[in-house]
């Protein structure tokens, strides 16, 4: 939804001038500060993409903006002279007078850098991101190539399902969700998964996050919103993650929660039986 909103409010402008509140939301970009606006002012914002959870803006120069929203960070694009947000980090103002770009960060988790870009498998993308796996929703995503990887990590399902080398864009919340459609524990050992199975859990992934998207993503409190400060309505359509003590839509059996990585994993107990272990 932010790479959208950039796309449309930003894309072919060309930036007069960069301010940086905050020094840790640029800490990425090791030259400092100075550098940093430097290498922006003056440059137009050619056009948003997205890898996962990265998103950047190329610049006519040829270099990237790579940003990371981490826990909290924001994109909001406001009118000029609106007043600073309380957790305002940094802000690009356009050559055309036009609306601001302001990055808003109440923890200071997220992050902005300026990246040179480099090409893996015939796409650019900034250099600290080579790494990163396509995601489903990638028109060149390879499904079965993906389902190998998912099966060879030999680790718990989950797990695999969220590192972002195998493959990127499934957090906490969609993970949880692709597990209970497909009807697979967090826990199951991804080598006993059969190709089919994980493919069914690929696609279920794949779908939950395109409904979320239809309704604008899943937004909790005020720190979750569109460049334009709006709310993603998909929380109303969770059927496992954050419904502990809640009926399952599909069997009535209560949601539970469990630790998982410093986090919580919710499932259903019938649905979703845990793994049993030799």
């Amino acid at each position: 939804m932010v790479r959208r909103g950039l796309q449309d409010h930003v894309a072919g402008r060309v930036v007069s001038r960069v301010e940086v509140m905050h020094p840790r939301a640029i800490r990425r970009h090791l030259p400092g500060t100075v550098d940093f606006g430097g290498r922006i002012a003056g440059r137009e914002l050619v056009a948003a993409r997205r890898r996962g959870k990265y998103l950047w803006v190329d610049l006519s120069s040829g270099e990237a903006v790579l940003a990371h929203l981490g826990m909290s960070g924001q994109m909001l694009v406001q009118p000029p002279g609106t007043p600073d947000e309380k957790h305002l980090r940094v802000r690009l103002t356009f050559a055309d007078d036009g609306p601001e770009l302001r990055f808003v960060d109440q923890r200071t988790f997220g992050g902005l850098s300026v990246e040179p870009v480099v090409t893996v498998d015939g796409v650019p993308l900034p250099a600290p991101i080579a790494h990163i796996a396509r995601d489903p929703m990638d028109p060149a995503f390879d499904r079965t190539a993906a389902i190998a990887a998912l099966r060879r990590r030999r680790t718990e399902v989950k797990r695999a399902l969220l590192d972002q080398t195998l493959v990127s864009g499934i957090g906490n919340i969609y993970a949880d969700e692709a597990l209970w459609h497909a009807r697979l524990h967090w826990a199951r050992p991804t080598d006993a998964l059969t190709p089919r199975k994980t493919g069914e859990l690929l696609d279920a992934a794949t779908a939950v996050m395109n409904a979320a998207l239809d309704v604008g993503g899943t937004s909790f409190d005020a720190l979750y919103v569109n460049i334009n400060g709006q709310s993603g309505y998909f929380d109303r359509s969770l059927n496992a993650y954050g419904q502990e003590g809640l009926p399952c839509p599909r069997c009535g059996r209560a949601i539970q929660r469990e630790p998982f990585m410093n986090r919580s994993s919710f499932s259903c107990p019938r649905c979703q039986p845990r793994p049993t272990t030799s």
